[in-house]
C-alpha cells in the first residue's frame, strides 16, 4: 500500500449462521468452491472471488448474513481511533493474528467495515 493512497477493499467475508447452506448456494450460483482452512474448532471456508480480492465464509451465531469488507491500511489503530472520532462503534478492537491486525467497526449509518493491515 503506497502513502497516501485511499483504502482499497482486498477481503470479503460473508458471516452467516449456515456456512454448509452459503457454500452450496454460492456455489451453485456463482461456481465459488469454498476450500475448508482449519482455523482452531472453527470452520472457515476460503473464496475464490478473484485475482485481487480474497474471502470467506464465516460460521457465527448471527440473526442475518452480512457480507463483511475489509479494507487495507497503513496502521489499523490510527484509522480505528479516527473512525471512533467520527463517529463509529468500534466493535472489535485491532487485533493481532497469524497474517496482521484487524478490526471491525460500525459506521453511524449501520454498516459495517473491517480493516486490516498485513506484517511486513
Amino acid at each position: 500500500m503506497r502513502r497516501n493512497q485511499p483504502p482499497a477493499v482486498v477481503h470479503l467475508e460473508l458471516h452467516t449462521s449456515s456456512s454448509e447452506g452459503a457454500r452450496a448456494f454460492y456455489e451453485g450460483l456463482c461456481g465459488w468452491r469454498p476450500e475448508r482452512v482449519p482455523v482452531g474448532d472453527r470452520s472457515y471456508f476460503a473464496l475464490p472471488l478473484g485475482p485481487s480480492l480474497g474471502g470467506g465464509i464465516v460460521e457465527c451465531h448471527t440473526e442475518r448474513s452480512i457480507w463483511l469488507p475489509y479494507a487495507e491500511v497503513r496502521d489499523v489503530s490510527e484509522v480505528t481511533e479516527r473512525a471512533r472520532t467520527l463517529g463509529a462503534e468500534v466493535l472489535l478492537e485491532p487485533r493481532e493474528g497469524p497474517a496482521g491486525w484487524r478490526s471491525v467497526i460500525a459506521t453511524p449509518c449501520g454498516a459495517e467495515l473491517a480493516f486490516w493491515q498485513r506484517k511486513r
